[in-house]
């Protein structure tokens, strides 16, 4: 049974969502179940895309929309070749938000917007928000480096207040949220909502192998490791011995994996030697990363894959965010959420409560 609860705030009014909690678009674990899931319960689930081709994303749009009426997204790679191709799908199928791993270009935001979509980028400082806000985003999400996968150094309650100061449209906070109590700090940060991607991992909705998410449950608040080792940029993954391994093999060890991680993903996506050659070139451009980084970074897919997928953590990786250290079970998604707002309602009353006016 849904909760009686309520948390009205610009995020709800912006997306048609009950509650202001929002799933983030996981490679290999953001499909169409966990979505569906989500959306179901109140809250806004992302559809992840980078890891699917655009034949595969269209498949998902539609098998969520047949599953639910409620509202969804998609997370798109700004930089990949066929960005606008898949902004393209999102709006025929009329997917309410688009939510970019980095800056979308200007022209694909305002394609988008005139077509009745709400952008959120995601952003990592102040001055990136400035960015896509005069672009005409309609909010932005930050995640402090409590966050999993690629992350800053920045601690979410230092990025998340810079952030809120530095633009006038609603920022949701990501990196570290688990619970109402984090909710309700997030809301008194000036926050519009939260985003969180390896607590709706660990639900029962999510189709991430079973004792995959027992191995997750497993790890204390000191089990996760921010690395370069995998594809350049920093990445926050469980300390698995995997990834030991990653962290002490040396830069020849590294060479032959990668490149044939990079053919196998090239087979999975359906991509040209020159399509990959092109998105790898304007990710260099975007990032700065040398190109042995952009060779290491065709590890990820299929490394992620291995883990998350597959199951064989002798091969592959796990993502994930501090909070892994602080979950213990697996709800589904519609009791989450519940928990996350009625806790949060509770919170904010007391807090409220106890606040002493005087003069």
């Amino acid at each position: 049974m849904s909760t009686e609860n309520r948390i009205k705030t610009p995020l709800t009014e912006l997306t048609g969502v009950e509650h202001p909690i929002v799933q983030t678009g996981m490679g290999w674990v953001a499909g169409p179940r966990l979505v569906t899931a989500t959306a179901e319960a109140g809250a806004l689930g992302i559809l992840a895309s980078a890891t699917m081709t655009l034949d595969q994303l269209e498949h998902a749009i539609v098998e969520v929309k047949s599953h639910t009426d409620k509202p969804f997204g998609v997370n798109l790679r700004a930089d990949g070749a066929d960005a606008p191709d898949r902004v393209n799908l999102m709006i025929k199928y009329g997917v309410k938000v688009a939510s970019f791993a980095l800056a979308p270009k200007r022209e694909l935001i305002e394609k988008l917007k005139e077509n009745g979509s709400v952008v959120i980028p995601s952003v990592g400082a102040a001055r990136h928000a400035e960015k896509v806000a005069a672009w005409g985003a309609d909010a932005v999400m930050v995640q402090g480096g409590e966050g999993g996968g690629h992350t800053g150094a920045i601690p979410t309650t230092l990025l998340l207040p810079s952030v809120v100061d530095a633009v006038d449209i609603p920022v949701i906070a990501a990196g570290g949220f688990f619970d109402g109590r984090g909710l309700a700090a997030a809301l008194a940060y000036g926050a519009v909502g939260i985003g969180m991607g390896t607590r709706f991992l660990l639900t029962s909705d999510s189709s991430v192998p079973e004792d995959i998410k027992q191995r997750y449950l497993g790890f204390g608040l000191d089990g996760t490791v921010v690395t370069t080792k995998a594809d350049g940029m920093p990445h926050r993954l469980l300390r698995t011995e995997f990834v030991k391994g990653l962290e002490d093999g040396g830069r020849l060890r590294q060479l032959l994996p990668t490149l044939r991680r990079s053919v196998q993903f090239k087979e999975m996506s359906g991509q040209s030697w020159l399509g990959l050659a092109k998105d790898g070139l304007s990710m260099k451009r975007g990032t700065g990363r040398s190109w042995n980084q952009m060779m290491l970074a065709a590890n990820t897919p299929m490394l992620l894959k291995a883990g998350l997928v597959d199951g064989d953590t002798s091969a592959g990786m796990l993502a994930a965010g501090q909070v892994v250290g602080t979950i213990n079970d697996l709800p589904s998604c519609q009791e989450l959420v519940d928990r996350i707002i009625d806790e949060a309602v509770l919170r904010l009353k007391a807090a409220s409560g106890a606040v002493l006016v005087q003069g």
